[in-house]
């Protein structure tokens, strides 16, 4: 199973070939935007993006990006839960 994970570009180059910054959940990481932008990157700024395996695989509206964010959230609780319910996070 594939897996993006939506973030905001905070930093971008001159260039398309240039690695772009992008804030995933407060963490920081450098992604390839090769995939989404040919030419000038700037007015990328701003704009959300569904990274995969340190490429920016597509913009995403910013409603999209925060529901993501959620349900992303949600399932790293349901599987602490799990986790616990089957005695797997005993110390």
């Amino acid at each position: 199973m594939c897996l993006g994970v939506p973030g905001q570009i905070v930093k971008i180059g001159d260039s398309a070939l240039q690695l772009a910054t992008v804030d995933v959940c407060g963490v920081q990481r450098d992604v390839n935007i090769s995939l989404i932008c040919s030419d000038d990157p700037k007015p990328l700024l701003g704009k959300w993006v569904l990274v995969h395996v340190g490429f920016a695989m597509s913009i995403i509206d910013e409603e999209e990006a925060k529901q993501t964010q959620e349900a992303l959230l949600a399932m790293s609780q349901l599987e602490h839960e799990v986790s616990d319910f089957l005695g797997l996070n005993q110390g």
